[in-house]
Formats: C-alpha cells, structure tokens, sequence
C-alpha cells in the first residue's frame, strides 16, 4: 500500500482498491478508487504548490451549486491535508470526460444533438447560484492584461487581440453572478443520458456570465468539431437553452467580445503553463507542449477576428528528404526519432495517463523534427518581415501595435503577424491550419 492509499484508507474509514491517477487536470492531481466497493474521485494540488483556502473554496462551489440544481458529483470529504496537500474527495460519476470521445463515440450520438441546448440550461442555473467567500470579483480585461504582462513577453498577435478588445468592449451589462470560468467539453461528464456533473470549478468567480457562454463557444474546446459549441452544436441552441431555463441571453455581439477574450485567455494560460516546465516547476511533457500551442491559439484569434481563413498546408515531415548521414550507419537520426515517435504511439500503456502522455511526446518529436528542418528559413523571413516594418524584434512589432505607431500600416502589421503565425504553426501542428473557424 503507497502513502495515499493507506491516507485514503485512514480518511474514509474504508478499504482503498484500484487507485490510479488519471490523466485530467493541468493544475491538480485526479485520481480514480474504490472505498469499500464504492467508486469514489480524489482531486489534490500538487504537493509542491497546495492551496487549502482554493480547495475548500471549490467545496463550497459544490455545494452552491447542487443546491441550485446544477449536476454536480456529491462531495464525500474535503480538507487541508491528505498526504501532505489539500484535497476533495467525491462520488465518480458514470460518463465520459473525453472530449474526443464525446465527439466520436456512436452510443452517445442520441444525446450529441440535444447537448448545446442542455449546456445553456444547465449555466442558466449555474448562474443563479449564491455566491461562496472567497471568490475573485476583478475586472475580466483588466486582470488578463497584468497575467499577459506578468512575462515581459510582447507579442504582436496579443496586442493586436488587446486592441480589439479595449476598443469593441461591450457596454457592462449589470448582470452579476457566480461565473464557473473553465464550463467547456473535457470538464463536463456525460453519458447516454446526457450531462451528469459539472467538474473543475477551481477557476470560479464573480462576473458577467456571457464569460460561461463564450468560453463554452471558444474554438480550442470544439477538438476539430465545426460546431462552435464544444463542439456539440449552434450557438443559437446554447442561447435558447440558457433563454428557456430563464437566464438572459447575451446579444451575438456579446457573446463574439467573449468568444475572442476566451480566446486569448486560452493563449495566455498555455503561455504560462509552458513556464512550468521552462521554470523547472513541473518537468512533465504536457507542460512542455503546450508552449507550442500558443500559436494554435494565435492563430484561432486571427481567425475570430477574421484577419485570417482555414488554409491546408501539407505537413513538411511528409515531403523531407532523407539526408545523407555519412559516416554514421543507417538509420540516420530523422528516422530514428521517427521510430521512437511511432513506439511511444503504439507501444502498450497500462493506463489512460501513459497513453495520453506518449500521445504528447510523440507529437514533440514531430515538432522538433520540423523545426529542424525549416528553423532556420522561417528565421530569416521572419527578420525580414520585421525590418520592412522597421521593427527589430517581435517586442518591437508588439510595441507600435500596442501604442498605435503603425496604425497607418494596419495591413501590413496583419500581413507579418499572419505570415510568423502560419510558419509557427506548420511546425507545431500544420493540421490546426485547416480546421474550421
């Protein structure tokens, strides 16, 4: 028995079977387990960053929001300490999480069509739930630009987002409510039936709720789906679903100003999870990766704020020349790492964790074998689309973007910030060029 079984065992009065981590969660531990044959969810921080007030925080959510009829797992334990983090325990509901089987998987084709109606009905009375303490009540733009500037990193894409922002920024609408702030496909549970909770509420606080309904239409939640609601369905069956359930639908353009913001909310928070892993914080692949998916997320603003198309671009690993490795013996090291990108893909993993994290280092190799072959050329254009904007660096560009000394050139600043952007991505991931908007 490890430390957290026989924690688990001591807590619950009860004999601890099958506990495995899962693969869920960028920011705490999920684990799956039974108690006495009941099946039950452990959520955890991590050892090295816990937060016992966020935690009973979340507690309360759940509380909050069972009493307001929001579907919801029932809360068997919560605390300051179990084997040394904080930590909720509750029941394991039945479903699926995944969003990619969610999207795919033939017996919950019954329910998919119906999804993006129950998804509003469901924030409608998500948002008449009472508030808990605790809860951030800050200003949405305000607080993603200081999370933006915490890096002293300027980038060009986010700036000219920023703009967009600032200037098209609806009127307050006065509504004030519990705002769930992460309500997206991967954190809801569904089976044949339909929805049967609503997870991850550490990212909970006080706002206008459009934020819910725009971060559910946010495109990086639609996985490849060309429906904008997680990918389940239209965005006027999400707004008649939250109207009918007796909330107040936001007016399109509302819900557009949300759909851009959780975009590049998006691309800041997979800025900073990357810096877990650049930082030494967290070395996991995951972390790693997502670094390389900021530009998928640039690139999915310009295409919200329709400074860009869906384009295919042929993946360059397709057409790369087999390069002459004499001396050394055959294979040489592009097919090597070939090899080893196609082990960790199909080699047999005893759990969903492993299979996800093999799945994310095989798509590293194929980003550092692309960067290997075009680093070098994507460089010089990129420099040189600086200077013919008189820009040295990306700081440079971001800077006239952000204090409007270039507003005379608008369309060549999109035309350069598009052209980095598409050459980022036909390294990262060619594929999210051609995916719907």
């Amino acid at each position: 028995m490890t430390g957290l079984d026989a924690a688990l065992a001591a807590r619950l009065g009860a004999a601890v079977s099958d506990l495995v981590r899962l693969s869920g969660g960028a920011s705490r531990e999920t684990w799956s387990f039974d108690a006495d044959g009941r099946p039950l969810i452990l959520r955890r921080d991590p050892p090295a960053s816990p937060d016992p007030e966020a935690m009973a925080r979340e507690a309360a959510l759940l509380a909050s929001a069972a009493s307001a009829g929001v579907p919801v797992p029932h809360l068997v334990d919560h605390g300051p300490d179990l084997d040394g983090s904080p930590y909720l325990i509750m029941e394991r509901l039945s479903g699926e999480t995944i969003p990619r089987r969610l999207l795919r998987d033939e017996r919950l084709a019954p329910v998919r069509g119906r999804l993006a109606r129950d998804l509003g009905a469901i924030l409608a009375r998500l948002h008449t739930m009472s508030p808990v303490p605790g809860l951030p009540d800050d200003d949405p733009l305000t607080a993603l630009t200081a999370y933006y500037e915490e890096f002293d990193e300027p980038r060009p894409a986010v700036e000219l987002a920023l703009r967009w922002l600032h200037e098209n920024r609806p009127p307050a609408s006065g509504r004030r409510t519990v705002v769930h702030g992460d309500f997206r496909n991967g954190n809801l549970m569904i089976d044949p039936s339909g929805v049967t909770g609503v997870l991850d509420w550490e990212l909970a606080h006080t706002g206008d709720p459009a934020e819910d309904l725009g971060w559910l239409c946010v495109k990086a939640w639609r996985f490849g789906s060309p429906h904008p609601v997680g990918g389940f369905g239209p965005r006027e069956d999400l707004l008649d679903g939250y109207a009918a359930a007796g909330g107040t639908p936001p007016t399109p353009e509302e819900l557009h100003w949300w759909e851009v913001y959780g975009t590049l909310r998006w691309t800041i928070l997979c800025r900073h999870q990357a810096e877990r892993y650049l930082s030494g914080t967290d070395l996991s692949i995951e972390y790693a990766v997502l670094g390389r998916k900021v530009c998928e997320q640039e690139h999915d603003l310009f295409l919200a704020l329709g400074l860009t198309e869906p384009m295919t671009v042929q993946d360059p690993l397709k057409t790369a020349p087999t390069p002459d490795n004499a001396p050394h013996d055959r294979p040489g090291a592009s097919t090597l790492i070939d090899a080893v990108a196609a082990f960790l893909i199909q080699a047999e993993q005893p759990d969903d964790r492993l299979r996800f994290h093999a799945r994310v280092a095989a798509a590293a190799l194929g980003i550092a074998r692309r960067e290997l072959l075009l680093g070098e050329t994507h460089k010089a254009a990129h420099l040189d689309r600086l200077r013919k904007l008189d820009c040295e660096t990306d700081a440079d560009l971001a800077t006239a973007i952000r204090e409007a000394t270039l507003d005379d050139r608008r369309d060549d600043v999109v035309a350069a910030v598009r052209a980095s952007i598409i050459d980022k991505l036909t390294v990262a991931n060619p594929a999210h060029l051609s995916l719907p908007g």
